[in-house]
């Protein structure tokens, strides 16, 4: 059965995009076009797994469209471009709303008891297999473009950050030194944004990176593909540890 769907992937890695779906990954991922030959070769190969093996939902109205299809999927496998593997093991659904909608929320108050209610959100990931998204804030080019919030980076990160274990800001290094290595220097960055965040000073990277690990990568994952240069030049050992991650350096690419 694995090598079925190994075969599968294979040749879907090798299948290019149509014309129309290109004009659309081109438009929405503006990445894919920094991108040398062969890793946007690649690129268009995970997108066709990606559309191959998960089923999109529409909530709240949402129609699922082949724009909505391929924007998703595009984001989403650029995380992929570098490392091993062609697929987000635990992902099976793609949940897409029309804008913010709202989730249950439990928060635990001080006395201990537990306050039960609802809050709007943009996007989650769940480790049981799907991803939630809002489309108004997935095709905000502008976000993209100014390196503000990209939702999909951002939820997919959690996705990667969900393939070895427990959310916790630490996705699968390819060997114990990485791991080691990923460990120190993320504990001390994390740890001294919290301080930076805490003690009311402004920081360059978002201050939700400081509310949990999980959340701090995700965030630098967004500014690893959004804002490269200036996160190499404001936190290099950060950039570095993240690139050993992706197996990509977006810093160099032409823009």
């Amino acid at each position: 059965m694995f090598w079925i769907k190994g075969r599968r992937r294979n040749r879907l890695l090798e299948r290019p995009l149509a014309e129309d779906q290109r004009s659309v990954l081109e438009r929405a991922v503006p990445y894919c076009r920094l991108l040398a030959p062969t890793d946007r070769h690649r690129l268009e190969g995970l997108v066709q797994i990606f559309l191959d093996e998960m089923d999109f939902e529409g909530c709240g109205g949402q129609k699922i469209t082949d724009e909505v299809r391929i924007t998703v999927a595009g984001r989403a496998s650029v995380l992929l471009v570098g490392r091993e593997g062609v697929a987000f093991s635990k992902l099976r659904t793609v949940l897409v709303y029309p804008s913010e909608y709202l989730a249950p929320d439990s928060e635990l108050m001080p006395e201990g008891t537990v306050f039960e209610g609802q809050s709007r959100r943009l996007g989650e990931s769940w480790s049981s297999g799907a991803v939630v998204l809002a489309w108004d804030e997935v095709a905000n080019s502008r976000a993209a473009s100014s390196g503000c919030l990209d939702v999909v980076y951002h939820e997919f990160a959690h996705q990667l950050d969900a393939e070895n274990g427990p959310v916790d800001g630490a996705p699968y290094l390819p060997s114990a030194r990485a791991r080691l290595e990923w460990a120190e220097v993320m504990g001390r960055e994390y740890h001294d944004l919290e301080q930076q965040v805490e003690w009311g000073r402004p920081t360059f990277l978002d201050s939700y990176a400081a509310t949990h690990p999980a959340e701090f990568f995700a965030v630098l994952t967004e500014y690893f593909f959004i804002r490269p240069v200036p996160l190499r030049h404001r936190h290099p050992d950060l950039y570095q540890q993240l690139m050993t991650c992706y197996g990509q350096d977006p810093a160099v690419l032409p823009r």
